[in-house]
């Protein structure tokens, strides 16, 4: 089986195109301009705007979540050890 070889510029724009979708669609949820869920539709827009853009980048960048967790957690520093023993 031969390795994939990705084409770095394309999987860069993919991945932005998925971010802005992603933010783009929390923001006509959140301003109440899209509804959430509605009678007809049930909660498909819900997944559309957010859903599917999150399930997309999770394909993408499958170790974001885990990056994005040690940006938001601080590095615990160990306590200072003696220098004689």
């Amino acid at each position: 089986m031969r390795p994939q070889v990705f084409d770095h510029p394309r999987h860069q724009r993919l991945v932005v195109s998925a971010l802005l979708w992603l933010l783009s669609g929390s923001v006509l949820l959140l301003t109440t301009l899209v509804p959430v869920r509605t009678e007809l539709l049930g909660w498909t827009p819900a997944f559309w705007l957010v859903g599917a853009p999150f399930v997309l980048l999770l394909a993408l960048e499958p170790g974001l979540p885990r990056q994005l967790l040690a940006l938001t957690h601080p590095r615990r520093r160990r306590p200072p050890q003696a220098i004689w023993h």
